[in-house]
């Protein structure tokens, strides 16, 4: 069974788009890091050897080590599984709740409408650093409540996304037909308004990972995140704040630096890619154009 011409089209697209490409061999990389962290890492991440602290880059430690002597590519390796984790889970509890919430909204209007609109505000009132810093402050740091709290926070902007989608959707003719017929919302909202807003919902959610990695990063670097010794980017790179370790041993902010931005790019490139791949008005133009009968065509 072939795939439809839409379908075909869009992985055709992201097949010849360079972007696509970067953004899925570099998250393919950390993802693979993270997998086989075990094997891949060359030293125990949370052995602690003061008689090598801040050994620099060599054979034997290919990052050098911080101020604790711990070997940095090791706490890397294993700080990807806390930053992939972070990313994936709280933004499938935000897709959850923003794609939900969105539906209801979109479909019902009215009272149901006002209601979620009006928590979305409420929350998008709020500098997101800073409403994640007071929650995360309120409760006892870990990575669960990390996990949790992205996801709550960044519910308002998916709502938001796929209620717009909705109200244009619910107004086409054969949502409108099926309607008619007798259908029970359940199956219209299931079989005929979700399939309509899933690629923006899909692109929101992908470049949605690389902002949780960056929250994620933000809370370890003020302390708010996962707790020590957990390895975690963020969190190394505030092991290495200080000015004379910047100075004298600059490899103990800068490698966990590059990893989250290389994180971030990686999501955000095929998050650019899935946009352009799964624009309406480029599929349409790239499907073939049917054949038109004459009017003195018989049948």
């Amino acid at each position: 069974m072939t795939a439809p011409a839409p379908t075909r089209s869009v992985w055709r697209t992201l097949r010849r788009d360079t972007r696509a490409l970067i953004g899925l061999v570099v998250i393919a990389l950390i993802v693979a890091l993270a997998v086989f962290a075990p094997l891949v890492a060359t030293d125990d991440p949370l052995r602690i050897d003061l008689v090598r602290r801040l050994a620099s880059p060599s054979a034997s430690h290919w990052m050098g080590t911080d101020v604790q002597g711990r070997d940095i590519w090791s706490r890397l390796v294993y700080g990807a599984r806390v930053s992939l984790a972070v990313g994936l889970v709280s933004q499938a509890i935000a897709l959850s709740l923003g794609v939900v919430f969105g539906l209801l909204a979109g479909y019902y209007g009215r009272w149901v409408d006002e209601l979620v609109m009006r928590l979305a505000d409420v929350t998008l009132a709020f500098p997101t650093l800073l409403l994640l810093i007071a929650m995360v402050a309120a409760l006892n740091p870990s990575l669960g409540v990390v996990l949790l709290t992205i996801g709550i926070v960044g519910w308002a902007g998916m709502a938001r996304l796929v209620r717009g989608q909705v109200l244009v959707v619910r107004q086409l003719e054969y949502v409108q037909a099926v309607r008619a017929l007798g259908a029970r919302d359940t199956r219209i909202i299931a079989r005929h308004v979700l399939p309509n807003v899933i690629a923006p919902v899909v692109i929101a959610a992908t470049l949605g990972v690389a902002g949780a990695i960056m929250a994620e990063a933000a809370l370890s670097f003020l302390g708010l995140g996962v707790q020590p010794p957990t390895p975690s980017w963020g969190g190394m790179i505030a092991d290495g704040r200080d000015l004379s370790l910047l100075r004298n041993a600059p490899w103990t902010s800068v490698f966990p630096g590059l990893a989250i931005g290389a994180a971030v790019l990686g999501f955000n490139l095929l998050g650019d890619a899935l946009r352009d791949a799964l624009d309406p008005r480029r599929i349409e133009a790239a499907m073939p154009a049917q054949p038109v009968l004459s009017a003195s065509a018989k049948p």
